[in-house]
């Protein structure tokens, strides 16, 4: 359920969603759609049209930032931050270079 307050309240991102997606096709779609009108931002966060802030994230990215080896883990991240939409091809390949 979600409520209206009025004019009086407006979004901030203090309040966001984070969504979860299996694949890049889901990833790709649900990031160009609710940025339609809306502003792109860093590491899969994005502004709908209304100025809801939405996290878009591949389900892969928490499985390879918990990789044991903290040093890929580490290129996972600083590749993650590169990035404005999330990309799970370029960050597995992070994960696997030398």
């Amino acid at each position: 359920m979600a409520l209206d307050g009025g004019p009086h309240f407006s979004f901030s991102p203090a309040i966001s969603f984070f969504v979860s997606c299996r694949t890049q096709a889901e990833v790709d779609e649900l990031w160009e759609k609710l940025a339609a009108g809306g502003e792109k931002g860093q590491c899969g966060w994005l502004k709908d049209k209304f100025g809801v802030s939405w996290q878009i994230v591949p389900t892969a990215l928490m499985d390879m930032l918990g990789d044991p080896d903290p040093k890929r883990a580490r290129r996972v991240l600083e590749a993650m931050l590169k990035m404005r939409k999330l990309d799970i091809a370029e960050l597995k390949r992070a994960l696997r270079s030398s």
